[in-house]
């Protein structure tokens, strides 16, 4: 059986019904994210530096979401951008499962640790009122720094349960992050462990669905799988090379992981601002992507 829906005991019928949506017939998590705002207007430049406005940002998310998108079990959008414009039209598919980034983009510093923002207006309930069949939010955490009386986990804990009272499944996507001073060799040794304590940190605070950084290894993905409790993980692609991020998924996968959340892995060389450009590149680069990242998550 599918670890992505026999290990999650905390959730609810609805919740169970959207963790059914962003998985594939087998049971996995495949989810494209389409959620960046800057980071993909930075890709669309098409190397002459003339700023990307909206109305191009909208159009190239509508694209992705045809070409690329509605051949995943879900994909990841923002409630700035395309929302809820994508699904009023009728681009999104209506067998592709619809998952709301509540996250604003930046976030902001105090004492060192990072913050991230809601999209003003943004709640549960908006979110089913934008067409949203599953939430996500993003938080950084560092959990050698911050425990359960921090900003950040109690927001987890709070939306959490906000979400799961009104039957809306929230993944929890969690970033973890060097520190001003800390060396790089000192953050490389921390970061498996970092990763797997953020996601015990969140699961004890009510997270049904992680969204994770690979944490390196076979050995350190095990051990996130341990963490995690029989939650579900995804893997986040993280700016990395497909190829990398292939082999990532497959080791993380056969460790316990639950399926993937990819993006400029995927698009980032195809967004250019020219929609004949993105037709072609969507679909003989990105969607054959896709297919093997599929294969991947299957294990």
């Amino acid at each position: 059986m599918p670890t992505t829906l026999t290990n999650a005991p905390l959730l609810t019928t609805q919740e169970r019904r959207g963790m059914s949506a962003i998985c594939t017939p087998a049971g996995r998590m495949l989810i494209v994210a389409a959620d960046q705002r800057n980071g993909m207007k930075a890709v669309m430049t098409d190397g002459d530096g003339t700023p990307v406005t909206q109305d191009q940002l909208v159009e190239a998310k509508a694209d992705l979401v045809s070409y690329l998108g509605n051949h995943a079990a879900a994909i990841l959008l923002d409630p700035e951008v395309a929302l809820p414009q994508i699904v009023d039209d009728g681009t999104l598919s209506r067998d592709t499962a619809l998952v709301v980034g509540m996250d604003a983009s930046g976030f902001e510093e105090v004492d060192g640790l990072r913050y991230t923002r809601f999209v003003d207006g943004v709640t549960p309930e908006r979110v089913r009122e934008l067409g949203g069949d599953v939430a996500k939010m993003l938080w950084y955490l560092r959990p050698d720094r911050q425990d359960e009386a921090d900003r950040a986990v109690r927001e987890i804990r709070e939306l959490t349960e906000a979400c799961s009272s009104a039957g809306l499944l929230l993944i929890v996507e969690i970033l973890t992050y060097q520190l001003e001073g800390e060396s790089d060799e000192d953050y490389a040794a921390a970061f498996p462990g970092l990763v797997a304590d953020s996601a015990r940190i969140s699961v004890a605070n009510g997270a049904r669905v992680l969204k994770l950084q690979y944490p390196g290894s076979a050995e350190a993905s095990a051990a996130v799988t341990e963490a995690a409790g029989g939650v579900p993980w995804a893997v986040l692609s993280a700016g990395v090379d497909h190829e990398t991020f292939i082999d990532q998924v497959r080791t993380a996968v056969a460790h316990g992981a639950s399926g993937a959340m990819a993006g400029r892995s995927l698009w980032k060389d195809s967004l250019s601002v020219s929609h004949e450009v993105r037709e072609e590149k969507l679909t003989e680069l990105a969607q054959p992507r896709l297919r093997e990242l599929a294969e991947a998550v299957e294990g």
